[in-house]
């Protein structure tokens, strides 16, 4: 699997959970800690931790599991780290303060389109 149908993946586990603002980074290959970030928000501590379980589900029905998983009691800020890809779900106040988006402007981005057919990564 690629980083790319990683990611794909993900997202589509994501827009299955409701999550809003879905956000994917493509990071410098030569030195960062993945390949990409995705970003995603919940309305609630709650639909963070659903959101958070339901990647993980999805993933390990693939056979790709989380090297770590943080933040899910409190389920305000969630990181899922799958090597390529580093997928932080938030809950919405907390993502506008850690500005995640800002910190990485640099980084190239891709758009979530979803449609009747799924859901499909193109770069922005």
């Amino acid at each position: 699997m690629t980083s790319l149908q990683l990611v794909s993946q993900i997202v589509t586990s994501c827009s299955e959970s409701k999550g809003s603002d879905v956000v994917v980074l493509e990071l410098d290959p030569n030195g960062s800690v993945a390949d990409f970030f995705v970003v995603v928000s919940g309305r609630s501590d709650r639909q963070v931790q659903g959101i958070s379980n339901r990647i993980v589900e999805d993933l390990n029905q693939i056979g790709v599991s989380p090297y770590s998983a943080e933040g899910m009691e409190e389920g305000h800020w969630v990181v899922l780290d799958f090597g390529d890809a580093v997928v932080h779900v938030f809950y919405g106040p907390d993502r506008q303060r850690y500005d995640l988006e800002g910190l990485w402007a640099r980084a190239g981005r891709y758009v979530v389109d979803e449609s009747a057919d799924g859901v499909k990564l193109r770069a922005a």
